[in-house]
């Protein structure tokens, strides 16, 4: 009987501005909190509840750069650490279904890519100084209010306004 637990993994690409690869992060689990379960629950009522409306990423703490950050707890988190993260919204995302070998495929699936560029000036000019990425997560909305559907901590990733980051996240329901 194949696994019914929720899954994510994210995987982390930064290219400078040549397109040339800085970091590759490989494929990384990430945390599925309960207001995601909370959301297909509301989804699957017929409430007031919307899918992915956006991916939200922080700074995180500093502090994570010299002692690793805590896991998060699922059954509580509903927000980054970083008070004013940047967000991309749903319309600047990419979405794939994809096959149990992880292929494109273009019918309805248990499985989803969302794919998130940063690319020149985000979350900051190409003049400022790099900005700390720690942190990221998926949003949905119950009722109008964002709900958290995935978290990830990271280690410290700096992005410059020149270069480009690739963030992909797979989750199987």
């Amino acid at each position: 009987m194949p696994d019914m637990m929720i899954k994510g993994v994210y995987r982390d690409r930064l290219l400078d501005a040549e397109g040339r690869e800085i970091h590759d992060s490989g494929w990384q689990s990430n945390v599925i909190v309960l207001r995601c379960r909370v959301l297909l629950a509301a989804f699957m009522r017929n409430d007031n509840a919307l899918g992915i409306r956006w991916l939200q990423v922080g700074r995180g703490d500093a502090a994570w750069d010299s002692t690793p950050p805590p896991v998060p707890d699922p059954t509580v988190i509903t927000q980054l650490v970083d008070s004013s993260p940047f967000p991309i919204p749903h319309m600047a995302l990419s979405f794939q279904y994809l096959n149990s070998h992880d292929e494109f495929v273009s019918e309805s699936t248990n499985r989803i890519q969302i794919v998130a560029t940063l690319g020149e000036n985000q979350p900051t000019p190409a003049t400022d100084p790099p900005y700390p990425l720690r942190e990221f997560g998926l949003f949905g909305e119950l009722n109008g209010a964002p709900y958290m559907i995935d978290y990830i901590r990271h280690p410290l990733i700096e992005k410059d306004g020149a270069a480009t980051l690739e963030r992909k996240v797979r989750l199987i329901f």
